[in-house]
């Protein structure tokens, strides 16, 4: 008996780790996620599954020992659960082919009809992903069963997941008490009794439990971090959205007061202004080089010159070695437009503005913008990132949002002698 229940015991381990071994494999995963699947994708999942049960049974056939390793009826369910009677099929058949070359010749038709009726259950579901729900524990099934009558469909459901494996075992039980012990194995082929008979039952149903929900915990882990990254682009799209409506504002705003007054200008700012919106429009990606963001800046400046003229001057200090770094797009603009907008605007003699890159340290890039404009006053410097809007604050949380606390913002400042923004980040 002790030999029979260790047995029973290393076929829930194997099962865990089939489940484990199968869940490490990126393509496998992404056939889980999909719910809808080419019969290509429904025999690629049965292939992956049958490999390792079929493995398995050539391993139990060949030592004479480790009964526990072969998990081909449990594999056949598992398959049909996952990836539809088409898997199930091909699966409970690849399953048993090692155990049809030994003699065991019922092993490919019991095995090929539990996979089809893992996948016709799996064709009952109420819903798509309503079989990784799916819990071994009788009893509390039949107790939601009663205790939640609204969802009723869902809990009927379950308990007919589990009387089809306790059918599934029934069937292979039945097949080797009326063949007398040959042409089918079970893991309890020494006997044992009704407790034995009872345990290898219940294994059965754990052993189809455990690769579903290790499965379904990989599952939530990539489409949470799916999840993720999509709620981390819609943010720095919106974030990008308030940056570019308000640099546009601002230079509609340049063009309509030189009209009037000096109309080939104003050709030559919309000319400027359609360049840097094509370059906006075909920008797709968070990140751009860092060469890129220079000229952009440069295109953006040219178009400001036109309001300043001779009193804006522009100075560049740049590493030719951290041209081709990546950086966020659109970083560098609205610190350059609050230089020029709370800085230089509202002085008669206009200033000048220092734009600088270096390599910090191997990895990282350090960029800063210095203007010798009005300053910021104390008060409010203190509070600047913390303010929500348009500019530096806005610069802030974009790059939280991509670097967590992996950078370095600073704002250095002092009424009437200008202000220092040093932005230290990691590159790609």
């Amino acid at each position: 008996m002790e030999q029979q229940i260790i047995i029973l015991l290393v076929k829930l381990a194997v099962a865990a780790s089939f489940a484990s071994i199968l869940s490490r494999s990126s393509r496998f995963l992404n056939l889980l996620l999909r719910e809808d699947r080419t019969t290509l994708e429904r025999l690629q999942i049965a292939l992956g599954i049958a490999i390792f049960c079929a493995t398995g049974a050539s391993f139990r056939i060949s030592s004479g020992a480790y009964l526990g390793a072969d998990l081909s009826l449990e594999g056949s369910i598992v398959a049909g659960f996952v990836g539809g009677y088409i898997s199930g099929l091909v699966a409970g058949a690849a399953c048993a082919l090692p155990a049809m070359l030994s003699g065991e010749y019922l092993s490919m038709p019991l095995y090929a009809a539990v996979g089809v009726i893992g996948g016709l259950l799996r064709d009952l579901a109420p819903r798509h992903d309503e079989i990784w729900r799916f819990s071994p524990f009788f009893d509390l099934s039949i107790y939601r069963l009663i205790r939640y009558p609204a969802e009723r469909q869902r809990r009927v459901y379950h308990v007919l997941i589990l009387l089809s494996l306790l059918l599934a075992e029934l069937l292979r039980f039945l097949a080797f008490e009326l063949f007398q012990h040959r042409y089918i194995f079970t893991p309890y082929a020494a006997g044992g009794g009704f407790l034995i008979t009872a345990a290898a039952f219940l294994t059965t149903v754990f052993a189809v439990t455990i690769p579903l929900k290790v499965w379904n915990s990989a599952r939530n882990e990539r489409l949470l971090e799916s999840k993720e990254r999509l709620l981390v682009q819609a943010r720095l799209s919106a974030l990008s959205s308030q940056i570019n409506p308000h640099f546009l504002f601002n230079t509609l705003n340049t063009v309509s007061s030189l009209i009037r007054t000096r109309p080939e200008e104003a050709r030559r700012v919309v000319h400027r202004l359609s360049s840097i919106l094509r370059r906006l429009l075909r920008k797709t990606d968070s990140f751009t080089p860092l060469r890129d963001e220079i000229q952009f800046i440069d295109d953006y400046l040219s178009i400001e010159t036109v309001r300043f003229g001779d009193k804006l001057k522009v100075i560049k200090e740049i590493d030719p070695a951290a041209l081709d770094s990546q950086i966020p797009a659109m970083l560098l603009q609205p610190i350059v437009e609050n230089s020029i907008r709370h800085g230089l605007a509202n002085q008669v003699h206009g200033g000048q503005i220092r734009l600088a890159v270096q390599r910090s340290e191997p990895g990282r890039v350090q960029l800063i913008v210095e203007d010798d404009g009005a300053g910021i006053e104390e008060s409010r410097l203190s509070t600047l990132l913390e303010q929500a809007g348009i500019g530096v604050s806005n610069v802030n949380e974009r790059l939280h949002v991509l670097f967590g606390d992996n950078y370095r913002l600073t704002i250095d400042s002092r009424p009437g002698q200008g202000t220092r923004t040093e932005i230290d980040i990691p590159v790609r």
